[in-house]
């Protein structure tokens, strides 16, 4: 009776220990062996999955992103300063993740999903994982809706389709931000949805970018998702991830969504500061050798979806900074081979005070016209190849060469198309104004006026051709057919228009630059 009393209470631990066995097996704890720069080595996870979320003590979150025999390196998310060798961690069984959701629109969150703007928590869908796979090929549609940037140098000679991946590059302070944060504003009244990711910038820039989208009314169909410089790095690495889900989750709706990554430089580095952390071994110019695939898993994913798909698309404006205009280092090629075009800008052009100081001959769309409204067409091929002729005279012009009457003209006209392709930053001008504004230039409207009267004269004919020619400015912006009757009547009107305020258009008077 006593051996059987004795067997069953054997029974009873015995269970208890399996179950508690299993329990541990199930929460899999594990212990911090090694703690670096934003990055822990820990032991005792073996069925630990590649970017899975750990938990430390205090709530600190981190990535498993080294999965070695011995021990598993993890990437920390925040400054954890209760994070030390000895800690017990644990595993959460679920991948990074962000939120989604209309909730997210006018509001400022980091990579996780937590609200920087103090604006009480974020009204969120759900919760996805940062890391989603590329639209399939079939899934995808052609590029053919203009995305308008309302600048005119970039809807008229480099346009960007909604769908495409255009590459904003140039070196430091040459006014890539600028672009990106016109072509946001411009995006306010068409319904397309913008997100600003930024990536490693000071905390005081963002602030700029932010107050500016407020300031322009665009802030309340965008979201801001921030990583400052001051942040960890693998904080840093998952920003640009986690924007993409955010972005996809209105274009699988059938919404048009446009996400500036700003910048991609710094991505960059921050993944290769946590690669040398991790002991990856460094490749060329130490970076990483996969340090391609990391910005081409993140830029296949915007694309134009197919319409039984919901016909939504993403659009990128991925920005990347060179150093000396070289544009054939490591990173720019890198981006240069996975975008379709890009867009140039020169810090030549930029001390000349010449806004934006977008290089024409070095940029480049690889969508083309299929992504442009009809009147660009009809008129910025000529305006293209007629700019180009015009930089290269102009740069003969320098050594002092004698030249006859038509070169000298050919000159002229390209200089004052080249202060109509100039333009302040928040002020973006629509699609029939541009037009108004490059039919007079390509007419030799300008040619005899002084290079400071341009600005005005480009207004004086909007707003002519806005009350006299309505239905041709409607015509444009709905994409209609821009017929030569359209481009005389706009010729006779800007004509009229110039006639009246500064006489006869034939004049000569202040042709050079001084002027």
């Amino acid at each position: 009776m006593f051996e059987e009393t004795l067997e069953d209470t054997f029974d009873v631990i015995d269970r208890a220990l399996d179950g508690h066995k299993a329990e541990l097996r199930k929460a899999e704890t594990g212990m911090v062996t090694n703690v670096g720069h934003g990055v822990a080595s820990v032991t005792g996870l073996p069925g630990v999955k590649s970017d899975e979320l750990i938990k430390f003590p205090g709530g600190s979150l981190g990535i498993a992103l080294n999965l070695d025999p011995d021990d598993v390196g993890v990437v920390l998310l925040s400054e954890a300063d209760d994070v030390q060798a000895g800690v017990r961690v644990q595993r959460t069984k679920r991948s990074v993740d962000t939120p989604v959701g209309h909730g997210l629109l006018g509001r400022i969150v980091d990579a996780t999903g937590r609200p920087l703007d103090k604006r009480g928590p974020i009204d969120y869908y759900e919760r996805r994982p940062i890391e989603r796979k590329a639209p399939p090929i079939l899934d995808r549609a052609p590029v053919t809706v203009p995305l308008q940037t309302g600048l005119k140098v970039v809807d008229a000679m480099i346009p960007i389709g909604r769908g495409q991946r255009e590459l904003i590059l140039g070196d430091r302070q040459t006014g890539k931000t600028a672009i990106a944060l016109d072509t946001i504003i411009n995006q306010k009244d068409k319904g397309v949805v913008c997100v600003y990711c930024a990536i490693g910038q000071r905390s005081s820039a963002v602030a700029k970018v932010i107050a500016a989208l407020r300031e322009n009314g665009a802030m309340e169909n965008c979201v801001v998702v921030m990583a400052a410089g001051e942040d960890p790095p693998g904080l840093q690495f998952i920003t640009p991830y986690a924007a993409s889900t955010m972005a996809e989750f209105f274009m699988e709706r059938g919404e048009d969504v446009l996400i500036v990554y700003d910048d991609l430089t710094r991505h960059a580095r921050a993944y290769r500061e946590l690669s040398l952390l991790l002991r990856r071994p460094p490749g060329r110019e130490a970076y990483p050798g996969d340090v391609f695939y990391i910005h081409s898993r993140l830029l296949e994913r915007s694309t134009h979806l197919r319409p039984e798909r919901g016909g939504g698309s993403l659009t990128a404006l991925p920005i990347i900074e060179t150093q000396a205009q070289n544009v054939a280092a490591y990173i720019p090629t890198n981006l240069i081979s996975i975008t379709d075009g890009q867009i140039y800008l020169s810090p030549d052009m930029f001390q000349k005070g010449i806004f934006p100081a977008v290089d024409v001959g070095k940029s480049v769309s690889r969508v083309g016209g299929k992504a442009q409204l009809t009147a660009y067409r009809a008129v910025a091929g000529e305006l293209r190849l007629s700019y180009s002729q015009f930089e290269e005279l102009e740069m003969f012009s320098r050594f002092g060469a004698r030249m006859d009457k038509h070169t000298l003209r050919t000159i002229e006209r390209g200089r004052r198309v080249r202060e109509v392709l100039k333009q302040s930053q928040f002020e973006p001008i629509p699609a029939w104004g541009q037009i108004v504004s490059l039919v007079a230039a390509a007419a030799g409207l300008f040619d005899g006026l002084g290079l400071v009267d341009v600005a005005e004269a480009e207004k004086l004919i909007r707003n002519a051709v806005e009350k006299e020619a309505p239905e041709i400015a409607s015509k444009i912006e709905t994409g209609g057919d821009f017929e030569k009757s359209d481009r005389d009547v706009l010729v006779a009107i800007c004509r009229d228009a110039i006639a009246g305020r500064y006489g006869s258009a034939e004049r000569t008077g202040g042709g050079g630059e001084d002027d």
